[in-house]
């Protein structure tokens, strides 16, 4: 079982509805959270929960950046990733923008972190901190949705990573796990940066998810399929 109380946590998409979820549930069980996102203002109010460091994914270097400020500031325990962005529409009318930022922020960023972070998690372990990266590559990871080529292959790609980083970061005593959350109300359909979203049924609860990410740390689950949410 992995404790949270006294651990230092970066949590990423802070100002997002499950990121800021999470957060929260670290800080109740003790542990102390970075606080990482674009928005500024957003950000800012959230000061009195945690630290906070303002950066925007889409930039080349912004996640090994981030990491490296993290850690020259304090200890680094575990990562949670909830940054990310939606785009919806046809595989034939993407656009080289589109698929740029996309897979900046969703999969291009997160490689940074992991790879930024690990000598500092590398350290933790020593400590016997039981340090973790938690990814969020939700159930579009799992299979193909027609009208979501860009977003479902930048999820596919960061599960791909994942899977690979879990095992060599293993004997590292690094602990890698992907998530999986079936559509969950979190707004973030209606904040897609190109196309519309298409009529998704009713999402699960946000608070809910957020509660099982959570107890996934604590209860060192390696993989969280979206089975897991619903069962």
């Amino acid at each position: 079982m992995t404790t949270l109380a006294g651990k230092r946590i970066l949590v990423t998409g802070a100002t997002g509805v499950l990121g800021g979820l999470i957060s929260q549930k670290i800080v109740e069980q003790g542990g102390t959270v970075v606080l990482s996102a674009r928005n500024t203002p957003t950000l800012a109010a959230l000061g009195n929960r945690g630290e906070v460091l303002a950066v925007d994914m889409a930039l080349p270097g912004a996640g090994a950046a981030l990491v490296n400020a993290v850690v020259a500031a304090g200890p680094l325990d575990g990562i949670v990733c909830a940054h990310g962005v939606v785009a919806f529409g046809p595989a034939a009318e993407v656009t080289p923008d589109t698929i740029g930022r996309v897979t900046a922020i969703n999969l291009n960023s997160v490689i940074e972190i992991v790879a930024a972070a690990t000598p500092a998690l590398r350290d933790a372990a020593a400590r016997g901190a039981e340090p973790f990266i938690l990814t969020l590559s939700g159930v579009i990871s799992e299979g193909a949705v027609a009208g979501m080529s860009v977003y479902g292959s930048s999820k596919s790609g960061l599960r791909a990573f994942v899977d690979a980083a879990a095992r060599e970061l293993r004997r590292e005593k690094i602990r890698v796990v992907d998530t999986r959350p079936p559509h969950t109300e979190t707004g973030l359909a209606t904040r897609s940066i190109a196309g519309t979203a298409p009529q998704f049924p009713t999402g699960l609860d946000p608070e809910r998810v957020a509660q099982r990410i959570v107890d996934a740390i604590v209860n060192d689950e390696k993989d969280v399929p979206a089975a897991a949410f619903t069962a």
